[in-house]
Parts: structure tokens; sequence; C-alpha cells
């Protein structure tokens, strides 16, 4: 069964979440274009989840989700408020949801953890999860280490669950390779960025749309927590300490509240600017509803591009 009908949505496509950027008002506006929309907690406290629950509720009567991040010390708290104020789906990073299922699934929550490991996926599986979102190192923010392309299927094969890919996808072409590679449906954060309803600083946005495919790096990796940002002042400087065998605490200091600065301040020199290596396809602002139906209008030419040249091929 995919996204369309396990939600009943218009669209098989969630939208990231998106750290200071996946707003409730974000979210209600990407339910509302017929996707669904999740609200990012990693930031929060408890209280800070139920009032942006609530509010996306006022906002909107479709089906949308919450990103609970592990590490969050607020997770036990977080997972009491979305069980007294239930929403469609809880997507998770940073760790393990296994001690939260039984209670999410008895309150008819489906739960999806973004993966970047089979041998992860395996594990979550096994704990009761409802589905994996399968996520390249194409995608922005923190990243593993293996393609879109080399990860789906392989996490198709190895899990009896719904799989959701993500990391790389921008166009209609885009995702009919994941719904080809066996994912049931996709998730889209860089393209996101470039919505009119998108909360992220002016800066931020034309820096997607000035973005390259050469324009976006990795950093972190020595300290086991890799970031794709945008190749900008802070992100060279940084790359340049890793290389010198940095300690942490250095690093830490050029990255303090640099994703803030990026997303409040538009500060593209110094900020923490995360964006997908599918940057260089977004060149235009344009409004939630019309990115979603370019996407499935591209999706629909590029399926009978397809069929003719398999037809030429004769196979």
């Amino acid at each position: 069964m995919n996204i369309k009908e396990l939600f009943n949505v218009e669209y098989p496509i969630l939208q990231g979440a998106m750290a200071h950027i996946a707003t409730p008002e974000f979210a209600a506006a990407v339910s509302n274009a017929g996707a669904l929309g999740i609200i990012a907690t990693g930031a929060m406290d408890s209280e800070q989840v139920k009032k942006a629950i609530v509010r996306c509720k006022e906002l909107t009567d479709k089906p949308f989700g919450v990103n609970l991040m592990l590490m969050n010390p607020h997770s036990d708290a977080i997972v009491e408020e979305i069980l007294k104020n239930p929403v469609a789906f809880v997507t998770t990073g940073a760790g393990n949801p296994g001690k939260y299922c039984q209670q999410l699934k008895a309150a008819g929550i489906k739960i999806y953890p973004v993966v970047n490991s089979v041998a992860l996926a395996k594990r979550l599986v096994d704990n009761g999860v409802d589905g994996i979102i399968a996520e390249g190192t194409e995608s922005g923010g923190h990243v593993g280490e293996l393609t879109t392309m080399a990860l789906v299927p392989q996490m198709v094969q190895a899990v009896n669950v719904p799989v959701i890919a993500a990391g790389g996808i921008a166009c209609g072409a885009q995702l009919n390779a994941c719904l080809a590679l066996g994912a049931v449906g996709v998730q889209i954060g860089t393209r996101f960025l470039v919505s009119e309803e998108c909360p992220v600083h002016e800066n931020y946005q034309q820096a997607v749309i000035k973005a390259k495919d050469l324009d976006t790096v990795v950093t972190g990796r020595n300290l086991g927590a890799p970031v794709r940002i945008l190749k900008n002042q802070m992100a060279l400087q940084y790359r340049k300490l890793e290389m010198t065998n940095a300690d942490k605490e250095e690093l830490e200091i050029i990255t303090l509240g640099a994703l803030r600065r990026a997303v409040f301040e538009g500060d593209m020199k110094h900020g923490s600017v995360m964006m997908g290596q599918v940057a260089g396809l977004c060149k235009k602002i344009q409004p939630i509803k019309e990115i979603l139906d370019e996407l499935m209008q591209e999706a629909k030419e590029n399926k009978m591009e397809l069929n003719k040249i398999w037809q030429e091929l004769s196979i």
C-alpha cells in the first residue's frame, strides 16, 4: 500500500522535518496542499510540542506528522504530549524509537524512523516500526554514506515494511526512480525550501536557487556526525580544521548557532545552510501546491518517455 492510500492524501510525498524550518504553519500548508506535512521538534520541549500540534490542527484538518529527535532530553515528555494530542504519524532520527513503539501504535500513530543503513533498519523493524524512511547521502542536513539509488533497493529487499525514499528528489523523474526501486513514497526537503510558504530567510532561498551541482559539502565526518551544507566560508573553515585533526571543542565553536544564523538571520557566509545536492534543480520560488503538481506532471511525462524507450528497445 502506497503513501496516498495509507493516509488518504493526494500525493505520495512527505515534507522533510527541517530544523527551525518545519514549523506547524509550514507543516499545515504542506498538508493542505495534498502532501504530508511534518513538524520538526528537535529544539522543543514538551509544552512547545503541545502548542505546535494544537496550532497545526487549527490550520488543517488533513493528516500531518511530528518528527522526534531521540537525542532530545525531553523525548519521553514529548511522546506523552503526542499521545494526548495524536497525529497521523511520527518520524524519528538520532536513535532507536523502540521503547515508544507500543504506545504510539496503540494510539493509532504510525512510526517511520529515518535510517541510512540496512542493519539499523532491520533492528528497528524488529522493534515494531511501521515503515522506514531510507535517506541517501544526497540529502541536506545529517547524512549517511550510501546514495539513495544504492540504499533504497537494498532496504526494500531487507525489510518487510513499507520503505519511503529520501535524499536527492526534486523532480518527477527522481520520484519515478524511487518508486521503481520499490519505495511507496518519497520525502522531500530541499525543493520545499524554495516554496512561497517556507518560513526560511529570503537569503537562504536565494542561496538554494543560485546553487550549482557541486555547491554543497559534507562536514563533520571526523566526528562521526556528517552534515551536508552549502560550501560557504564557514564550511570551508570547518573542513580545513578537520584536515588538521582539530579537537571537537574547536570545531563546535564554529558551528554553534550556525543553523539559526542561516535560517533566521540569512547569514550565508557563516551560517549552516543545509541543502541537498538537488539544490541545482531548484530554480524558482513557487507555492507548495504548484511544486507538487509540477512534480506529478513531470512524473507522468517521464513515464510516457520511458514507455517509448522500452518500445524502441523491443523489451
